[in-house]
């Protein structure tokens, strides 16, 4: 027996049923599993998929990529199939966001936490003593020229010297302790044929606990930080180093300043800055918008974000002429004109306008021309002189 029945066959944006004649095979093989039959998007290309219960049709999107213009600016009549649509209903998984700046650069006003760690470890060379540090002398030979014990070491003066019998005042501090070791051994050999000396360091590396302490740390490996912020001329100020100029320094290049600038005066201390607070960013809207006035950047902004921001544009806006006035790095004067009347309009899918603003700018919103000649005919017209004296228009002598 045959059947006739209708085969759904897709037709561009129409669905066109054609009648199809089938066998009792046929007829069975369909009952018992549903038929998958392709069927494509003649627009975008989209495969989907006919069944017995219906249709999986994923979305047809259209959409522009400013990626696929080779630098020009894209127009809506540039569509192309495109995913806008690549997550289920209920899903989301969106693309890993870019960082906003590739380096973010310390100005005044940014608010910095220093943390401070004394590892006690050198890196390269022997560990000089400095003043604060304290050493036990000891001599085989005679026991009269021991100077501290292991519980009470020899001070090193601040002047970097040590006292110690028949010699005086040596100098001790910038030698290691074998230098120390071996400068004794030269000294006493004028008083003793083999006076056999020996120095063990007993308390080291002062200095860095007393910066450590100075910012408040209690010893050991626990990390102690001191928060500070940028001052105007772009320094910060730091124990033990004092002034550090830091404008326009990442925080690497901050990192590897300080621990250099330590490195020259202590030993086994590091430093990690941590930026807690940036300084306030502002831009400024003026002219043609709802609320003028000053607003804090705390995210990434474009002009047409701005002047949303700003209570939107007014009628009287002239959106093909905003002008934006900027700071270059050394301060000088640059602006430039955007023409972001297409975008407004939906006309413009990705305007080459829409900048992103920076610190500082003033975004300008001017009039519209027709708007100045009105007002220009209402000051010289109806407020102005001929709003004293009547005007009866222009008139013209044939005699002339």
């Amino acid at each position: 027996m045959l059947v006739i029945v209708f085969a759904i066959l897709w037709q561009g944006d129409f669905a066109v049923a054609q009648p199809q004649l089938i066998g009792a095979s046929t007829q069975r093989a369909m009952v018992a599993t549903p038929r998958m039959t392709p069927v494509g998007c003649q627009q975008c290309g989209t495969a989907m998929t006919a069944t017995a219960g219906g249709y999986g049709c994923p979305k047809c999107m259209m959409g522009v990529d400013c990626a696929t213009a080779c630098g020009s600016e894209v127009r809506w009549q540039d569509m192309r199939p495109m995913k806008f649509d690549a997550y289920g209903p209920g899903g989301y998984a969106g693309p890993s966001r870019l960082q906003h700046l590739a380096r973010y650069h310390l100005r005044p006003g940014d608010e910095i936490q220093i943390v401070y760690l004394v590892t006690r470890r050198q890196d390269n060379g022997q560990y000089r003593l400095m003043p604060g540090d304290e050493v036990s002398i000891e001599s085989i030979a005679d026991e009269d020229l021991n100077r501290g014990t292991l519980e009470n070491g020899l001070l090193i003066q601040p002047d970097g010297t040590i006292t110690v019998r028949l010699l005086g005042q040596i100098q001790a501090a910038g030698l290691t302790v074998q230098g120390l070791r071996e400068l004794l051994e030269r000294e006493y050999k004028a008083f003793y044929d083999d006076p056999s000396i020996d120095v063990t360091p007993v308390r080291t590396n002062t200095l860095a606990e007393d910066i450590r302490a100075a910012v408040g740390g209690l010893g050991g490996f626990t990390a102690q930080a001191i928060t500070t912020q940028v001052m105007p001329d772009g320094h910060i100020r730091l124990p033990g180093i004092g002034g550090v100029n830091v404008q326009g320094f990442t925080l690497e290049q901050l990192k590897r300043e300080i621990n250099l600038r330590y490195a020259e005066v202590v030993v086994g201390l590091e430093v990690e800055p941590i930026l807690t607070q940036q300084a306030p960013h502002f831009v400024y809207v003026l002219g043609q918008v709802g609320a003028p006035g000053r607003q804090e950047l705390t995210s990434p902004t474009t002009v047409l974000g701005a002047i949303a921001t700003a209570g939107g544009h007014l009628q009287g806006g002239n959106l093909r002429q905003v002008v934006i006035f900027r700071r270059a790095e050394d301060w000088r004067m640059i602006s430039t004109m955007l023409d972001l009347q297409g975008a407004i309009r939906g006309k413009r899918p990705t305007p080459a306008d829409e900048i992103w603003l920076r610190d500082g700018d003033v975004v300008i919103v001017p009039e519209r021309p027709i708007q100045l000649f009105n007002q220009f005919v209402n000051q010289v017209f109806t407020q102005g002189i001929y709003g004293i004296v009547p005007f009866t228009g222009f008139g013209f002598s044939r005699d002339l």
